[in-house]
């Protein structure tokens, strides 16, 4: 398929489904009726929205293309339930044909319920792979108690994952992350590593063989979570990540968390931001030639307007003791 998608093309991933047909006067008007209708067209709102932001996504990034093998990964945490449902949902209406493989990675950890995800993927119908990999004793074995164990971990995931996309004949590797993941992947590159970097929404992987996409890539992770709650997705937690309450990813999610409750709008602007670069006003001389900038005489809408006051929109009411500062 042309990496340009005709409206026709777009309309197929964005189109949302039917509505939930009222299901008679006599069940609405009586109480339990009514909050039982009200749950499912909220839980139909909700299903609409996702649909129309994973497919959006994948329209904006061409993501999923004519032919492809998808092999949508696995760990039994909320995200990954809600990219496999939402992109069978998606298929089912897709104006081309692809295929889904759900792979689980089995990394041993005391504990795990390993019949869990085998008997949710077999419900779906969706074919599956379980992948058997004891990671988790290297882990403990390199990693002194009380150190953050997600990156190594994740390196050996990911080698792992990518082998077994070779061996299943996969095109694509779809990912679980959403937008929340993004930021607070962003905030963490600024605070400590001193780079401008966040998740891209498909990128080809180190060893040039695999491309990997991230399809909730516009997702709130609320909206994942209550996905997750509404269609009752058997979540398993991770023994070896989830227990560790101070790493970095946390606290800076919870600060984007506290952001969004005092600023309403301001994560969202974080986001719309990573989609509205200008690298003529930032700092990277790889990014934009600075030393042979020259005066050409010729008016640009690019220009610096370095005498210009900065135009920001006003704060709620609602928020006192915030203002807008206004640079010259």
């Amino acid at each position: 398929m042309s990496a340009v998608m005709n409206e026709t093309q777009r309309a197929g991933w964005t189109a949302e489904p039917p509505e939930v047909a009222d299901t008679g006067a006599d069940a609405a008007a009586a109480a339990s009726g009514t909050a039982r209708l009200k749950i499912e067209r909220e839980a139909h709102k909700l299903e609409k929205r996702l649909c129309r932001e994973v497919g959006k996504a994948i329209v904006d990034f061409n993501m999923i293309e004519e032919g492809d093998k998808v092999m949508v990964c696995m760990s039994g945490g909320k995200d990954s339930y809600a990219l496999l449902d939402i992109l069978q949902k998606l298929k089912a209406r897709a104006p081309i044909h692809f295929d889904l493989v759900a792979v689980n990675l089995d990394q041993k950890q005391p504990g795990f319920p390993e019949h869990v995800l085998p008997e949710y993927l077999a419900s779906t119908g969706v074919p599956f792979h379980i992948e058997n990999e004891d990671t988790y004793s290297i882990v403990k074995r390199l990693i002194p108690e009380g150190k953050t164990t997600c990156s190594l971990c994740s390196r050996l995931r990911r080698g792992i994952l990518y082998r077994v996309a070779d061996e299943l004949g996969c095109t694509k590797i779809a990912l679980g992350h959403h937008r929340d993941d993004i930021l607070q992947t962003l905030l963490l590159n600024m605070f400590f590593g001193g780079k401008m970097k966040s998740m891209p929404p498909k990128l080809v992987s180190d060893d040039g063989r695999h491309v990997v996409i991230r399809p909730l890539a516009y997702v709130t992770e609320k909206d994942t979570t209550r996905w997750a709650a509404q269609r009752n997705f058997p979540i398993i937690p991770c023994n070896l990540c989830g227990s560790q309450e101070n790493l970095q990813r946390k606290q800076v999610g919870e600060m984007l968390r506290e952001w969004e409750k005092k600023f309403p709008g301001r994560v969202e602007n974080m986001f719309n931001a990573l989609q509205n670069v200008v690298p003529s006003h930032l700092l990277d001389g790889s990014q934009y030639d600075f030393k042979n900038a020259r005066a050409t005489g010729v008016a640009s809408e690019d220009g610096d307007k370095a005498f210009d006051k900065e135009e920001f929109s006003a704060p709620s009411p609602s928020l006192p003791g915030v203002q807008v500062v206004q640079l010259s």
